[in-house]
């Protein structure tokens, strides 16, 4: 029930995300439905592709569609308010976010008995999938493609899974490891963490 809870959070954040892209971009209101669909959603599809699921799969998730349009009918008729009241807080269930979809994702790709490096793309597309797509239809640069160390929280709950330190039937390790990259995430936005990059050529 935890778990299913904070994907809903997760969802929220994203459709959020995506529908507030799309409001900066002046898109209509299918635009702004599309890209926010996409970014809550897209990250949960990749990793259905990459452990062997249907795609299909993650409509199912009754409760997690259904606040993600609910949130993102809010951001239309109250785009200014949402804009104004809603970013900083929205960053923090962004972290949620991220920290439940790449262990989720990590998750799914153990329960196959995937490799070390299928539990890592699953890990990180889940997290980051999403708005990497996001980014790439609003034409902007992927912001987890340059400075920011977002995706390497995901691949980090995906280390994790792949070395057998969360056993998947017991949950708190599951929700602890939740937490530790929830923390992660908003420090690397406190802190302004940034990845190192290469040396301008003169």
């Amino acid at each position: 029930m935890a778990l299913t809870i904070l994907n809903i959070i997760g969802s929220v954040a994203f459709a959020l995300s995506g529908a507030l892209v799309a409001i900066e971009e002046e898109y209509d209101i299918f635009g702004i439905l599309v890209l926010g669909l996409i970014t809550a959603f897209a990250g949960g599809m990749i990793r259905n592709l990459i452990v062997g699921l249907p795609v299909a799969a993650v409509w199912h998730q009754t409760w997690s569609f259904a606040s993600a349009l609910i949130a993102m009918f809010v951001a239309i008729v109250f785009p200014v308010g949402v804009v104004k009241y809603g970013i900083k807080p929205m960053l923090l269930f962004d972290a949620m976010g991220l920290a439940t979809f790449a262990v989720e994702g990590a998750l799914y790709a153990e329960r196959i008995h995937g490799s070390a490096g299928t539990i890592l793309v699953a890990a990180a597309m889940t997290g980051v999938g999403g708005g990497v797509i996001r980014d790439v239809l609003a034409q902007r640069k992927p912001t987890v493609l340059r400075a920011d160390t977002y995706a390497v929280w995901a691949l980090l709950a995906g280390a994790v899974v792949s070395l057998g330190w969360v056993n998947p039937y017991t949950p708190w390790r599951i929700y602890a490891l939740i937490g530790v990259i929830f923390v992660l995430r908003i420090l690397s936005l406190v802190f302004n963490w940034r990845l190192p990059r290469a040396g301008k050529a003169t």
